[in-house]
């Protein structure tokens, strides 16, 4: 299955030494590759990937990493001021310990990582939304939600940098440098980090006692850690093999048959293509993305209800139900409808719920102080493409017109010759093929998106 590069191609022969050293420093810490596979730059969708040599059976190894050769926090050579200094370098990303060990693994000429830092020249191959300018975002991604997501991400690096690593970097001038370690080498390594780092999953523990386990629950996610080897592989929701965790080592395992020629593909999870591109800076075909999802924003829900309205008692109305239903939902901004209908179901169901009220039946839920909700199973079944049909005609006419009102936030996209639809330019194969990658997978994205929408508009029409 062909896929959108994860790491744009390079000039041929331009890093064949890199990658020959990378081999001989995995032998040296005991990196164990399977024979029956290799790192290749020919016949892979990206810059690098992994090929079978042979037929690979489920089950079967492919390597096996020990925990030494994995780069982070507490392997760095700058782990014990990273670690004394711990309390400093929180941040809501959690990220800055492994983000301060990088900048100096980098930029050691005698790291023990080298070999496979190297790898990344200048991370020049990291093509994320945010290393657009800001114009192209805007333009080829409207109505995604990838650019509020990277002008967050962009102010929230620079905060971290300015206000957490500035002052711990001026606190160690043996160390770190503010001029090499600079706010541009901070984000291409954020960038990194968001690209190719693992987080290993938190181990469930038994327990007897209900406040333990809710502590477990809460518990923060693991910090993430660069993985050699393992972020050689590239993506597809279909893949074909898993990386586990084991007290010694981590391995990739095949999860399926792989013949001979064909690509080890991992999974970075469930990943929308929206969301591939925002963290990875690449995409998947969107009709062979299973997991492609698009929102609604639920202020476009109250937009359709406004519309509507008549009379004065009637906007207060609204207004108050509008006010009551941004409490209950809190920060959930957005419904999520995924290619089998909605995955946010519960949430839509109370939003329809509440907004349809009359009032009445508003005045009466308020002094009730809620309702009896009804069973999730009932409500995961009402608001799936088989469901959404039956839907009452009040609540489907909200839905069919919320979609609508999203779908036209896209607007239209020039694509140098004169503006054309997506689909049609998609579809278009040598047009298509004529774009830069950044044009193609912001089409990837929008056209993922708007499938899912125009469905779910067929399928709530009066």
């Amino acid at each position: 299955m062909a896929t959108r590069a994860k790491r744009p191609k390079v000039g041929d022969g331009s890093e064949i030494n890199p990658l020959q050293d990378f081999l001989q420093w995995c032998n040296r810490v005991g990196l164990v590759l399977s024979s029956k596979v290799c790192v290749s730059k020919e016949g892979t969708v990206a810059e690098y990937g992994m090929l079978a040599r042979e037929d690979v059976e489920e089950g079967e190894v492919v390597f096996t990493i020990p925990r030494a050769a994995l780069l982070h926090q507490e392997t760095t050579k700058v782990s014990v001021v990273l670690e004394k200094e711990r309390s400093s370098l929180e941040s809501s990303s959690g990220w800055v310990p492994l983000l301060l060990a990088l900048l100096y693994e980098y930029t050691s000429s005698q790291s023990h990582w080298k070999p496979y830092l190297s790898l990344w020249t200048d991370f020049k191959t990291l093509d994320h939304p945010m290393f657009w300018s800001k114009a192209e975002r805007d333009g080829l991604l409207r109505g995604t939600g990838i650019p509020e997501a990277v002008d967050t991400d962009l102010a929230n690096i620079q905060r971290e940098y300015t206000d957490v690593v500035l002052p711990f970097i001026a606190k160690h001038p043996d160390l770190w440098n503010p001029y090499m370690h600079t706010l541009e080498l901070y984000t291409k390594l954020v960038a990194f980090v968001m690209a190719y780092s693992f987080q290993e999953p938190q181990v469930e523990e038994d327990s007897d006692d209900d406040e333990e386990e809710e502590e477990e629950e809460e518990k923060a996610p693991n910090p993430p850690m660069m993985v050699p080897m393992a972020d050689m592989l590239n993506h597809v929701s279909n893949h074909n093999a898993n990386l586990e965790f084991t007290p010694d080592s981590l391995k990739m395992v095949c999860v399926r048959p792989i013949r001979k020629g064909e690509e080890v593909f991992n999974t970075y999870g469930q990943m929308a293509n929206w969301q591939l591109l925002h963290m990875y800076g690449f995409t998947e075909p969107y009709r062979s993305n299973g997991n492609d999802t698009a929102d609604i924003p639920v202020a476009n829900l109250y937009k359709v209800v406004m519309q509507g309205v008549q009379s004065d008692p009637d906007r207060q109305l609204v207004e108050e139900q509008w006010e009551m239903l941004r409490q209950m939902m809190q920060e959930k901004g957005t419904f999520v409808f995924g290619k089998q209908g909605c995955l946010t179901d519960t949430e839509l169901h109370t939003a329809l719920k509440v907004l349809c009220m009359s009032k009445e039946e508003f005045s009466e839920f308020k002094d009730n102080e809620g309702w009896e909700e009804d069973e999730e199973d009932e409500i995961s079944l009402a608001f799936s493409n088989e469901g959404l049909p039956g839907l009452k005609a009040s609540w489907k006419r909200l839905i069919h017109e919320a979609a609508r009102l999203t779908v036209s936030s896209y607007g239209d996209v020039e694509d140098g010759r004169g503006v054309k639809s997506d689909e049609a330019l998609m579809e278009d194969k040598a047009a298509f093929e004529g774009l830069g990658s950044r044009k193609q997978n912001a089409l990837q994205v929008r056209c993922g998106q708007k499938s899912i929408l125009h469905r779910l508009m067929e399928l709530t029409e009066s």
